[in-house]
């Protein structure tokens, strides 16, 4: 079979190695095959030179966190993301992989039926939110506590004929992280904007089916976001791994609309950076600041985050060159151990930037909030902590 990958970016990797050091499955297993280069070789290998796909190959594409890290440290501007969505898109497409009946099941109800079904989603937290009360939820699952009165809650955004910038609600994180939602919102009025939120229809914006090689199902949840966000007003997005993704939707359809509509997005801290400043009341706490690789690599919007919580709090950076921390969407669940030993890396370089047991982080995805959470970390949205900060504390 071919990938059908750009054959041009295949070779434009010339094996420097300069992408290695942070690669984060490269550092926790040293292995070639676990690298950005091995892995476009081993996808030259398959469409060039039509090597067999076997179990290493499969393997080595569904390691990948996808962090995209490996892409600011390309000397040549490889797109590695590009190639990964690629290959995993041709595998899922013509090479049925070797999971078991459970998993395939499993994928297929997430992907094809809850996720772009918000109601079933938000239908299908309260029997999670009575298990987590019964304790029947181990912690290294990584779920947000979920909140009786914030599912009960609406969101208070205006409506949409008289916002003048949308919120982007999603899907899970309207359903799990609700209250970030109402936090973000909080800020956004404080700031002096009309917001409202995004019609219930345009919920998933695909980026999970995109990381998983389902091109198909990608696209065409991204044609409903934009059918369902008509207008010119700004959309906000509060996560980071949503954000990218959205602002990827010219190259994802290839249409101008999707273009125009790709320009519209922008992440919360990044739209919020270029208002005026806030009253905020400077809190005294240090935070330390986890960049969320989608935020760093993709958006180029991490900055951002440090600027608008330096008004109200000390800033803290990890001293790791913004190594990923192993959440990489569903990567947590679908391959705990390396996740598990790339969050290790992490956890210890934001204990080390704190020096203090008890430190506050900051992170602007829900992904990666919920996977350092379970590692015991007290991680909070940006846009938790500036409502905190705000002199007008009324909700």
């Amino acid at each position: 079979m071919t990938l059908g990958l750009d054959d041009e970016a295949l070779v434009a990797c010339v094996a420097c190695g300069l992408c290695l050091p942070h690669c984060p499955t490269y550092r926790v297993t040293g292995l070639e095959i676990a690298s950005p280069r091995g892995r476009i070789a081993a996808m030259r290998a398959v469409q060039s030179d039509a090597a067999a796909i076997g179990v290493e190959f499969e393997t080595a594409m569904e390691e990948c966190v996808q962090c995209r890290a490996c892409e600011a440290a390309c000397p040549s501007g490889v797109p590695f993301g590009q190639l990964m969505e690629g290959a995993r898109a041709a595998l899922y497409r013509d090479h049925p992989r070797g999971h078991s009946s459970i998993r395939r099941v499993l994928e297929w109800f997430g992907y094809r039926v809850v996720l772009p079904r918000r109601w079933l989603l938000q239908t299908l937290t309260w029997p999670l939110l009575a298990a987590q009360r019964l304790h029947l939820v181990p912690r290294r699952f990584g779920v947000s506590r979920i909140s009786v009165p914030s599912l009960l809650r609406p969101l208070p955004g205006a409506a949409p004929l008289h916002a003048d910038v949308i919120l982007f609600t999603g899907c899970v994180m309207n359903a799990w992280q609700r209250d970030v939602h109402r936090d973000a919102l909080r800020v956004m009025r404080a700031a002096g904007a009309v917001p409202a939120v995004s019609d219930r229809r345009a919920s998933c914006c695909g980026a999970l089916h995109l990381h998983a090689g389902r091109a198909d199902e990608a696209r065409a949840l991204a044609r409903r976001v934009i059918v369902h966000l008509p207008g010119d007003e700004p959309i906000v997005v509060d996560s980071a791994g949503c954000g990218a993704a959205m602002k990827d939707y010219g190259t994802l359809l290839g249409t101008p609309e999707a273009a125009a509509f790709a320009a519209r997005v922008c992440d919360f801290s990044e739209w919020l950076v270029a208002r005026p400043p806030l009253d905020l009341v400077v809190s005294g706490r240090s935070v330390v600041v986890q960049d969320p690789c989608h935020l760093q690599h993709v958006q180029h919007a991490a900055d951002a985050v440090h600027g608008v919580l330096a008004r109200a709090y000390a800033v803290v950076g990890t001293d790791d060159d913004g190594l990923c921390c192993g959440a990489g969407g569903v990567y947590a669940a679908a391959q705990p151990r390396l996740a598990g030993e790339i969050r290790d890396r992490k956890v210890a370089a934001i204990r080390a930037a704190a020096g203090d047991a008890s430190v506050l982080v900051a992170s602007a995805n829900p992904g990666c909030a919920m996977h350092l959470g379970a590692a015991g970390l007290d991680v909070r949205h940006p846009a938790e902590l500036l409502a905190d900060a705000l002199m007008d504390s009324t909700p």
